[in-house]
């Protein structure tokens, strides 16, 4: 079955016999948004955003459901449409011979790589367009998706028309087939000029050189009269040849670099630092994960140096691995600096003192760098600037990763882009959130600074979980790799290696980033597996050591993680097992230490609470606990533990560890509370954590008949509660003494501040107590002390000190969130 979307939608059989078409408009829009793209799952956003716009009606999934029910009813025998998670897929034979519009878009690539050839690059460019049948999507333009696709693939045609024009030029001949053909396309778009210098070519090569040049003052006039402006240098040398009857001698410099339509913003340090790295060695390679903004950079730069400088773009070259791109990559490196054939670019660049910028080179790697390689060895005024998600692995390559933008500049971005669609526009209050939690991208925060047309910037934060399906609409003349932003992530995903797909799925699981040894015990790889991801742009090393992928990134990979993977038990159970290794350790010498593995942890620990089983992450909320408070983070992780409660069945074994998960809920009362309460009274035994009690009684209030624990910490922690209910300075004295010798800050400090009520000199012991607090960050302690040293202040007679203390309290607590 044979798929017709170049025209009116239609179907023929194998032998060309037209098969009845299908359904109503709405089935017939539904079936051209799948076969754009046929073979490939389409998000039911997607297509509810394709087929009802961006303002779809209540019940628009539902709709969707009913118009895929007629379709399958209507489609002939097999064809048809897929459903899983995911979204719907139109599955046929062979998509990309039975669709016309992905046989022509694959025989378009395939000629303008065959551009060495002309012959066949003219044949492979013909059948392209003898696949058309008259406008695009004739028939389903009502449909939202329609208008962009329709003006994506007439922009294309005109590409392939031109692609070509230029090939049967090269094959010679008699042309008059050409002048003709190009008449229709010359009425559409009579100002573009690259279009009507291949007309004149044409007309010239026919012996209608008058009305070649008559094109050209045609066309010069309409620029003069509607743009002011005049003929560009190729037209003007294409006049020149018509004039002398034959090809003009082609200047050597090279095309103009690609002007960029928008101002730079930021990078100031990338900028001197490339820069820098340009004026020292002869290749540099940009690296970074796509959408990082390496074109623009190098072009800004390359832009701004003395000298020649050529452009190479190797984002249509074929291939995804080494060997597949073969005498292509050659190819596009004459092409596009004008030279005739890859065997004359020594002979071209020798002796020049010349900047080759060569931009997306990371799906042709092998290539451009033996190709690079031998450039750089025979032309020694060569200097090449690449950009890669991975480097070309060149010896005397110097590298300069880019990622993501200073948050003052990727905001600038955003309200810059913002203001030119939503004139007026000069910020937001949540503009910082948002560009963070796009990681800074350049590309990501462009394509939402764009859907400020028709969204809010609350609607665009608060929609950052679905950022692939928010951020789906882009530059419709970009490059469909930078389109969208799933579309810079899925070209960077198809260069992986199957276990390297595997590996980045199950990196997906971490989130804040990883050590290698959490990686490698996670996800059950070798300790040095992520390299290849981080080679590749995938994952970032962090100066701590720490692997990290972009939020975009990890979000993508996520998706591509299969349900049930052991990775997602293994995860919590690994976090699990070192809140439970924390734990102890937060109440001795090493506290300091632990504290800050455990901050480095925090996104994970709170991710794994979600993982494993009830019974588990009670056990994780119990071990957790300490630190929690010692850091001031209850509130933060309320909502997942308030969750977890929700979900558990809890029984008497586990009633310590089910009230500690009450009290990180920040519950006061209620049923869980009352449950929590009858499980501590009726235990016999000791506590297991020695917070329990603690937290239980400054949170709830006291509970008699708690056994605290045999350990040397619950010893001291009960001579300071008998200290203050006695108001016993030797128990204070004593207190202190044990919390000193475990080495435990937070003991201490309060231990010294309870000891400082019955002090004649309270001061050197509250500013103790001060500096101990201080290390932990504990704000609550720290802004009640500030507050009581006050108090003591005054009573001294001393109310500047006294003030200082106040203003210091009130400025912790408005950093922490609390009351001041």
């Amino acid at each position: 079955m044979i798929f017709h979307l170049l025209g009116p939608l239609a179907m023929s059989d194998t032998t060309g016999t037209p098969v009845p078409a299908v359904g109503g408009p709405k089935v017939r829009a539904l079936l051209a948004r799948l076969l754009l793209d046929a073979g490939r799952t389409v998000p039911v956003e997607r297509l509810v955003d394709g087929l009802y716009g961006d303002e779809p009606p209540a019940g628009a999934q539902g709709a969707l459901q009913a118009q895929v029910s007629r379709l399958r009813r209507a489609l002939p025998p097999g064809v048809t449409v897929e459903f899983s998670s995911a979204g719907y897929r139109l599955a046929v034979g062979d998509p990309a011979t039975d669709v016309d519009v992905l046989r022509f878009e694959a025989l378009a690539g395939e000629g303008a790589r065959a551009g060495g050839d002309p012959v066949r690059a003219a044949g492979l460019l013909r059948e392209a367009l003898g696949l058309w049948r008259g406008p695009a999507l004739a028939d389903v333009r009502d449909a939202p998706f329609a208008a962009a696709q329709a003006a994506r693939l007439e922009a294309l045609r005109l590409d392939v028309v031109e692609e070509w024009a230029t090939a049967e030029l090269a094959v010679g001949g008699d042309l008059t087939h050409l002048v003709r053909a190009l008449e229709e396309p010359v009425r559409e778009q009579p100002l573009r000029e690259r279009l009507r210098g291949l007309q004149m070519r044409a007309l010239g090569a026919t012996g209608r050189q008058a009305e070649a040049l008559a094109v050209y003052e045609e066309v010069r006039a309409a620029l003069a009269e509607e743009l002011g402006a005049d003929p560009s240098p190729e037209l003007s040398a294409v006049h020149l040849e018509v004039l002398r009857g034959g090809p003009a001698t082609r200047d050597r410099s090279f095309p103009p670099l690609p002007a960029p339509l928008t101002d730079f913003v930021g990078r100031e340090r990338e900028r001197e630092r490339l820069t820098a790295l340009l004026g020292a060695a002869r290749l540099v390679t940009l690296v970074g994960a796509g959408g990082a903004g390496k074109t623009r950079l190098a072009v800004e730069v390359g832009a701004g140096l003395p000298g020649e400088v050529g452009f190479v773009d190797l984002g249509a070259v074929g291939g995804t691995g080494p060997g597949s791109a073969s005498g292509e990559v050659g190819e596009a490196f004459a092409a596009a600096l004008g030279v005739r054939g890859a065997a004359r670019l020594e002979a071209a660049l020798a002796g020049r003192p010349v900047l080759l910028i060569v931009d997306n080179c990371e799906h042709v790697v092998a290539e451009t760098a033996l190709l690079v390689r031998r450039l750089l060895a025979a032309c020694p005024g060569l200097r090449v600037l690449t950009t890669s998600r991975e480097a070309l692995g060149i010896t005397g390559e110097s590298l300069l990763p880019l990622g993501a933008l200073a948050p003052e500049a990727a905001e600038e971005l955003f309200v810059r882009r913002a203001a030119a669609v939503r004139p007026g526009f000069t910020g937001h209050a949540r503009v910082a959130e948002l560009c963070a939690g796009l990681d800074g991208l350049p590309l990501a925060v462009e394509l939402a600074a764009a859907r400020l047309r028709t969204l809010s910037v609350e609607e665009l934060a608060d929609g950052l979980g679905a950022r692939f399906e928010l951020l789906s609409r882009g530059d419709r003349t970009a490059p469909e790799r930078h389109r969208t932003l799933r579309a810079v992530v899925e070209w960077s995903w198809s260069l992986l290696e199957p276990g390297e797909r595997e590996l980045a799925a199950r990196l997906s699981v971490f989130r804040g980033g990883a050590t290698a040894e959490a990686a490698a015990r996670v996800c059950g790889a070798d300790a040095d597996a992520p390299a290849s991801l981080v080679e590749k742009s995938l994952v970032e090393v962090r100066d701590d050591g720490r692997y990290r992928m972009l939020e975009t990134i990890r979000a993508y990979a996520a998706e591509r993680l299969p349900e049930g993977d052991p990775a997602v038990a293994a995860h919590h159970a690994y976090y699990r097992e070192l809140a439970e290794a924390a734990d102890p350790e937060l109440r001795g010498p090493a506290q300091l230490e632990w504290l800050a593995r455990l901050d480095a942890e925090d996104a994970n620990l709170r991710a794994a609470l979600r993982r494993g089983t009830p019974e588990d992450g009670l056990r994780l909320v119990a071990a957790l606990s300490p630190y929690w408070w010692l850091r001031g983070l209850r509130g933060r992780v309320a909502a997942p533990v308030a969750e977890l409660l929700d979900r558990v069945e809890p029984a008497a074994e586990l009633g310590e560890e089910y009230a500690l998960c009450v009290l990180a809920a920040g519950l006061r009362e209620g049923e869980h509370v009352d449950r929590a309460r009858g499980f501590l009274a009726g235990r016999t035994a000791p506590l297991r954590q020695p917070y329990t009690a603690f937290l239980w009684s400054t949170s709830i209030g006291p509970l008699e008949g708690l056994r605290l624990g045999d350990d040397a910490w619950s010893h001291a922690l009960g001579l300071v509660g008998n200290a203050h209910l006695s108001s016993s300075e030797p128990l204070f004295v004593e207190a202190l003494a044990a919390f000193r010798a475990l080495g435990e800050r937070w003991g201490t400090a309060t231990a010294l501040e309870g000891l400082a009520a019955h002090s004649t000199d309270p001061l050197p012991l509250l500013a103790e107590a001060l500096t101990l607090f201080e290390s932990l960050g504990v704000a609550e302690d720290i802004v009640d002390l500030l507050h009581r040293r006050a108090a003591v202040h005054e009573a001294a007679g001393d109310p500047g000190s006294a003030s200082a203390d106040r203003a210091r309290a009130r400025e912790t607590a408005r950093r922490a969130g609390l009351p001041g």
